[in-house]
């Protein structure tokens, strides 16, 4: 077992990406093992057999499999930029209400949107325009409530760090598109956020772990 928590981690995956934001942000150091979901270690498997990521493993032995879990342990370590809002504030409300609709409906229909051949009965722009109307433009008025230039104001927190990797991927699915949209808060918030030292510290490419390398440190 590693002197450090261990990180199961895919670089492209929207819910490891969202873990490694937290975990770099909370300058927690651990162990990052990335993997390939085609090809799962049994290392993995053996530590969260439903075999997604991320997936921390404690130097306890204690098992984190859920990445909005994992970013709540980082951040209780170490918050030093107060991404955690007060609990029962209103801002810890926005962020449980807008994480719910983001990792339920939105996340359907992103994928919906993305993967049209799997759902032949609509095409894409039907997700799309269903995403746009129940999810972004919400959002859109949230960010502009707030007055930026993050989702709930000034500072960077919980809920942009959560969001952000799903709603690049859904801008990533027709840029042109994207470019055009009436999202002009949301446009900028992204573009600052894929803009910053942080996001491209967590977004470097590391070599596909095995059993038997060295730990890459993370």
């Amino acid at each position: 077992m590693s002197s450090l928590p261990l990180l199961y981690s895919f670089r492209r995956c929207p819910y490891a990406m969202r873990a490694r934001l937290a975990l770099k942000v909370s300058e927690v150091p651990v162990a990052l093992r990335e993997v390939v979901l085609r090809d799962k270690p049994a290392e993995l498997l053996a530590a969260s057999p439903k075999g997604t990521v991320p997936v921390l493993v404690l130097p306890t032995g204690e098992v984190i499999d859920q990445s909005l879990d994992i970013m709540r342990w980082a951040l209780a370590q170490h918050d030093p930029e107060a991404w955690l809002p007060p609990e029962g504030s209103p801002q810890d409300g926005l962020t449980r209400q807008w994480l719910l609709a983001n990792d339920g409906a939105f996340k359907r229909l992103l994928d919906s949107y993305k993967y049209p051949e799997r759902h032949p009965e609509h095409p894409a722009s039907h997700w799309r325009e269903q995403a746009l109307a129940q999810h972004l433009q919400p959002l859109e008025a949230l960010w502009q409530a707030q007055g930026g230039p993050h989702l709930l104001g000034p500072q960077p927190g919980l809920l942009d760090a959560a969001l952000m990797p799903f709603v690049r991927q859904f801008a990533q699915v027709d840029a042109a598109w994207w470019a055009q949209a009436p999202l002009p808060g949301l446009q900028q918030w992204l573009s600052q956020w894929l803009a910053s030292p942080l996001f491209n510290a967590v977004m470097q490419r590391w070599p596909v772990w095995r059993p038997g390398d060295a730990e890459t440190r993370f």
